[in-house]
């Protein structure tokens, strides 16, 4: 039964918003605590380090996987299942004893997270229609919170218990939203777009893959997308290491610059909300490039010249910000292109968008000169790229108006 009606809008956002905070929670809770991890598991801080990238790839797949059975499964159930098994594999968290079952444990939590976070844009999708990435603003601003608190958390766990409470944490959570998902998550009627050879489910699947893949259209907001992942989460990836071990601050001191960085994406997000109904997406996403290229350019200086903390602060901020309003905005401008297949659309995008994310852990790795000059060449690239694409949209939408005219 479809229980929308019964719902406040803005209840609905709030539960959205909190399923979709179980990833960055995931993340960036144990931050603080890899130094404490890898000691008491006998093991380096890369072998923990590279747990993140492994928590990215493991949510790919499950984006790839759950990406196509949310658009003809019940989305709340899906949302359920994986609330269910990050729970499980949390509080496993909490007794491992070996790095290598941190690792599977670790996957195991992705595909939860991926499970249930899949379903989120299809739901905004059918309750925002045209304005979609307005939905998606109000849910990344909401949702921001949880990056915000936290690597506190985690700092303060350290600081008074024992690194495994972090993981019993994110159990208590987990349960929480479960049990508030199971009565208050709504059931979207799902449209399947019937298929002309065989209506099994395996055939609706592969042909909403087919339909997303073949769409030419959308494929440079898809790398736009990836690329703002891989900076975004290549910064995040190595924000410890920069701010701790580069400028030597506390971890009280990397949590409060970790959550200024954070309040400036809730700002941009907040700020996406109220101007993408008149700007629209494409411009929105046009003005966040610019933005971002301007401040990766000024970042890859500052670290070049080795400045003080105080600038790259002042550079983090806001290239952070128009990051996530360019995989904010990119990612609305794919889904309004396939109204009926939203979790293939965000399983393609989610699968792409997390893999560019986990190799960006390696790929710092195997630039590694004991500085923080590769995250800023890393940033910078991926930034480029995405300045390349827009280029490229806009002369291809020059060309098409020209030729209508």
């Amino acid at each position: 039964m479809n229980t929308i009606k019964r719902t406040p809008m803005g209840g609905i956002i709030l539960l959205l918003a909190a399923i979709t905070a179980t990833t960055p929670l995931a993340m960036d809770m144990y931050l603080p605590a890899m130094l404490n991890i890898a000691t008491d598991l006998n093991t380096s801080i890369i072998e923990v380090q590279n747990t993140l990238s492994c928590y990215l790839a493991g949510f790919a797949l499950a984006m790839l996987v759950f990406g196509p059975i949310a658009d003809v499964f019940s989305r709340r159930k899906l949302a359920i299942i994986g609330l269910a098994l990050f729970s499980v594999c949390s509080l496993a968290l909490a007794l491992t004893s070996s790095i290598e079952m941190f690792y599977f444990l670790r996957i195991g939590q992705a595909v939860g997270g991926g499970a249930a976070a899949v379903v989120t844009p299809g739901i905004v999708r059918h309750l925002y229609q045209k304005d979609t990435a307005k939905g998606l603003s109000y849910i990344t601003m909401v949702m921001m919170i949880a990056p915000v608190l936290a690597p506190g958390i985690g700092a303060l766990i350290i600081d008074v218990a024992h690194w495994r409470i972090i993981f019993i944490v994110l159990f208590v959570y987990s349960i929480s939203i479960l049990i508030a998902a199971y009565f208050f998550l709504p059931e979207i009627e799902i449209e399947i777009e019937k298929v002309e050879s065989e209506n099994s489910w395996f055939s609706t699947c592969k042909a909403n893959y087919c339909r997303v893949l073949k769409e030419h259209k959308v494929r440079p907001n898809i790398i736009i997308s990836m690329c703002s992942s891989m900076a975004f989460f290549g910064f995040i990836t190595a924000s410890s290491f920069v701010y701790m071990d580069v400028y030597n601050t506390t971890s009280s001191t990397f949590s409060l610059l970790m959550a200024i960085n954070v309040l400036g994406l809730i700002a941009a997000n907040f700020l996406n909300s109220r101007l993408v109904t008149r700007v629209g997406s494409a411009g929105m996403l046009s003005y966040a490039t610019a933005v971002a290229l301007f401040f990766s350019s000024m970042l890859l200086i500052v670290y070049y010249l080795s400045l003080e903390l105080f600038f790259v602060v002042v550079c983090i901020t806001p290239l952070m910000a128009a990051l996530i309003l360019i995989s904010v905005n990119s990612e609305a401008i794919i889904l309004m292109q396939f109204p009926k297949q939203t979790g293939t659309a965000t399983a393609v995008v989610g699968s792409l968008k997390f893999s560019s994310a986990a190799f960006a852990g390696p790929l710092l790795g195997l630039l590694f000169d004991g500085s923080a000059l590769p995250v800023a060449i890393l940033m910078f690239v991926a930034v480029f790229i995405i300045w390349l694409c827009q280029r490229f949209l806009i002369m291809e939408s020059t060309h098409t108006n020209i030729k209508v005219a």
